[in-house]
C-alpha cells in the first residue's frame, strides 16, 4: 500500500480520461460518499454535499450544460477549442458536482454570531477538504480526475436539470475516469515556502 505521501505524488490532474474503470459505478459511489463522509469540517458543519453523474447524465452536462452555457460567452472563433476541451471531460466515466449548503452556513452564523463572518470561509474550507479526499480516493484506485470551475455559469441549468436546493452552493465539477495517458512532469516550488521555529 502505498503511504500517504507517495498518494499524494500519484494524484495529479489527469485531462486523458477514459471509461474504463475497474470499479462499478456503485463502487466508485460508495468510495466517493465515503471520502466526503469522512473529511473534516468546522463545527463538525459537514456543509459539503455531492451529486454524482455516470454515462449519458455526465455526458450531458459537459455537451449540452456546459456547452450552451460557454457558446454564449465565448468567442466564435475559440468555440471549437472550447467544444474540444469539453468533450475531454464527457470522455471519462463520471462527473462529480461539488456544492455547499449555504442554509448550515447561515444557521451556523446565527448560533454562533462571534464568528459570523469565517463561516463562510470554514464553508470553502470543508469543500476543498471534501473535494481533495475524494480527489485521494480516486487516485488510490488509479481512477484519474481533474476540477473545473464552470460556475456560476451552469449553476442554473444544473438546478433545474438534477433538482438541486436553492440553499446548495456549485463550487466545483470533477471528471474522473480511466487515466488514458499521465500526467506531465510537476514542478515543486520548495523557496520561501516554510519557516520552522523552536527545536
Amino acid at each position: 500500500m502505498s503511504t500517504f505521501t507517495e498518494l499524494q505524488k500519484e494524484r495529479r490532474s489527469i485531462y486523458a480520461l477514459g471509461k474504463d474503470v475497474a470499479l462499478s459505478n456503485q463502487e466508485l459511489v460508495e468510495l466517493i460518499e465515503e471520502a466526503v463522509l469522512q473529511a473534516p469540517s468546522a463545527f463538525n458543519s459537514q456543509t459539503s454535499r455531492i451529486v454524482v453523474l455516470f454515462g449519458e447524465e455526465s455526458d450531458a452536462f459537459w455537451n449540452e450544460i456546459a456547452a450552451s452555457e460557454l457558446e454564449k460567452v465565448t468567442p466564435a472563433e475559440a468555440f471549437e477549442g472550447t467544444k474540444q476541451k469539453l468533450a475531454s471531460f464527457a470522455a471519462g466515466k463520471g462527473t462529480i458536482l461539488f456544492f455547499e449548503d449555504q442554509d448550515v452556513v447561515k444557521g451556523l452564523q446565527e448560533n454562533f454570531p462571534l464568528y459570523a463572518e469565517n463561516f463562510p470561509i470554514w464553508s470553502e474550507q470543508a469543500h476543498g477538504i471534501a473535494l481533495y479526499s475524494v480527489w485521494m480516493a480516486l487516485a488510490s484506485k488509479n481512477v484519474g480526475m481533474n476540477v473545473q470551475h464552470y460556475n456560476p455559469l451552469v449553476d442554473a441549468q444544473v438546478a433545474e436539470k438534477y433538482d438541486i436546493p436553492a440553499n446548495w452552493k456549485l463550487r466545483a465539477q470533477a471528471p474522473f475516469g480511466s487515466i488514458q495517458a499521465p500526467a506531465s512532469d510537476k514542478e515543486v516550488q520548495t523557496e520561501n515556502r516554510f519557516k520552522v521555529f523552536g527545536e
